[in-house]
């Protein structure tokens, strides 16, 4: 989506949902039960996060102070205006930023969350550009696609080939992330019901009002296709690739 009107119009395609990606309150709750503890202190930095669904969770399900940043300035907004009604203002802070170009210099987090995003840095990248904002034995828990069988048919190799960044197994990712210098605690797979509910069947209903509002449009048309196009391609191979939760230490620098 590299031309600045389709990548509007993807925004617009995505605004208004529950999540921009695959995971649910249950996935992000599993996630965070494989990390120690966390008090009042704790400083969680909560990348490429939307409108935040995740970010109010760990909101509710610990006192820690959490940054969140995302790079569309109308998912921010939606953040702040949902963790003041929520009454989490004092402790939530969405800040618009680049995870390309995180402003953090000099600080340090116990925790760095980015759920369903790592893929837009990449997973090797951002394995390796975000440790510098760990503290000592910092926690980094990120969920990634994953290739959840060998040999996958070939329609469905071809096609996500084609739309995603290099996809991997679960032990290849493991194996990044030994050599990235963490420690792995756990992961787990995202299950198929935590791409419906939150995430595709709302999508599905926008592509519809969108195509209603953009009709004769063809760049519309063609942003529309190519979701309605993965959102198939997963309704018919959710047995072959999937979202997979790592839960990471920080290891010796």
């Amino acid at each position: 989506m590299s031309d600045g009107g389709g990548m509007e119009l993807f925004l617009e395609l995505f605004s208004g949902l529950p999540r921009q990606g695959p995971g649910d309150a249950e996935c992000t709750a599993r996630a965070l039960s494989l990390l120690p503890p966390l008090g009042p202190g704790a400083r969680i930095l909560d990348i490429g996060s939307g409108t935040g669904a995740q970010t109010l969770e760990l909101a509710r399900l610990t006192p820690a102070n959490i940054v969140a940043v995302d790079f569309h300035p109308p998912f921010i907004d939606e953040l702040n205006a949902s963790a003041a009604r929520l009454g989490f203002a004092s402790r939530v802070r969405g800040v618009v930023q680049d995870m390309h170009r995180l402003e953090f210099s000099g600080q340090r987090f116990d925790v760095l969350w980015c759920e369903g995003a790592i893929f837009i840095i990449g997973f090797d990248a951002g394995l390796e550009a975000w440790r510098e904002l760990l503290r000592a034995d910092g926690h980094l828990a990120v969920s990634e696609l994953c290739w959840l069988k060998a040999d996958p048919p070939r329609e469905c190799c071809e096609w996500l080939v084609a739309e995603y960044p290099p996809v991997r197994s679960l032990t290849a990712n493991r194996e990044a992330i030994a050599r990235a210098g963490y420690v792995l605690v756990g992961d787990f797979v995202v299950p198929t019901s935590a791409w419906w509910r939150d995430y595709y069947d709302p999508l599905q209903r926008n592509i519809d009002r969108f195509r209603d509002v953009h009709r004769g449009d063809p760049i519309a048309n063609a942003v529309a296709k190519n979701v309605e196009c993965e959102i198939s391609m997963f309704r018919r191979y959710s047995d072959q690739y999937g979202y997979a939760f790592f839960v990471m230490r920080k290891g010796g620098d």
